[in-house]
């Protein structure tokens, strides 16, 4: 054999030697790289879900909030009632409350606050 041909050999065989020393490491490499793809997508999704339980329990608050605030405004009503200090709206009151009499006089008057629809449901 001429001694290029033997070189060449020699230097194929070593090209493959080191391709196939560096396959473990080539295939580690593409597993960390599938293992950190996999990381950002499920800690997307965490956050994902953090956020929109984040927005429930915003709007839950709002909503808590609202109804804290009624709650507050029919304590305060029902302390004027107490002392006698709402005697004048003490008929549409009633009637409000227990859906006696005429329901007419309490939305139609202008004493008393609109009530938003929307305000009072609760989105979902």
């Amino acid at each position: 054999m001429s001694t290029g041909l033997i070189i060449a050999i020699v230097v194929i065989v070593l090209i493959v030697i080191a391709v196939v020393a560096m396959l473990p490491r080539m295939r580690a490499r593409a597993e960390e790289r599938k293992i950190e793809q996999r990381r950002g997508e499920v800690a997307g999704a965490h956050r994902e879900e953090a956020n929109a339980r984040e927005a429930r329990a915003a709007e839950a608050e709002a909503v808590a909030r609202r109804e804290r605030a009624q709650a507050e405004a029919h304590q305060s009503e029902a302390d004027l009632h107490e002392r006698g200090l709402a005697d004048d709206r003490l008929d549409e009151d009633h009637a409000r409350l227990t859906g006696e009499g005429d329901d007419r006089v309490v939305r139609d008057d202008p004493a008393r606050e609109p009530v938003d629809p929307a305000a009072e449901r609760p989105a979902r």
